[in-house]
């Protein structure tokens, strides 16, 4: 089998040595991804729904890097520290899934990384 790896150039992939995406033949595991602006910021501090589109975004920018595509993603799971937010969290989730959804799990944790943060996204893709 062959693998194919997607890195972002992210301070923590070095720091706890992991990848944005792996393709490993026709599945696409995408790994938590935060709400991070391009100089490396929290994204839209505060805003669940604008974290949440962010996190899907960059998803969407992983898996075109590997061939993939939205509509592949078969299952996602997103952590949430405000769960009192899960109707933004799932609004921006509805938007980019809403004609191919796939299983998914919404919970709530302590804290992810850095305290800015309200959500983290995962997804499993299948081609």
């Amino acid at each position: 089998m062959t693998f194919q790896r997607v890195h972002t150039g992210t301070k923590w992939e070095k720091q706890v040595g992991y990848c944005r995406a792996v393709r490993a033949g026709n599945q696409v595991y995408v790994t938590g991804t935060a709400p991070i602006d391009a100089d490396g910021s929290v994204f839209a501090p505060g805003d669940g729904y604008g974290q949440a589109r962010r996190c899907l975004e960059l998803i969407e920018n992983a898996l075109k890097d590997l061939g993939a595509a939205m509509s592949d993603v078969v299952r996602t799971r997103m952590f949430v520290t405000d769960i009192a937010q899960w109707e933004a969290f799932g609004r921006a989730h509805r938007e980019f899934f809403k004609d191919h959804p796939p299983a998914t799990t919404m919970v709530e944790v302590k804290s992810l990384i850095d305290p800015a943060m309200l959500i983290e996204i995962d997804a499993v893709c299948l081609e």
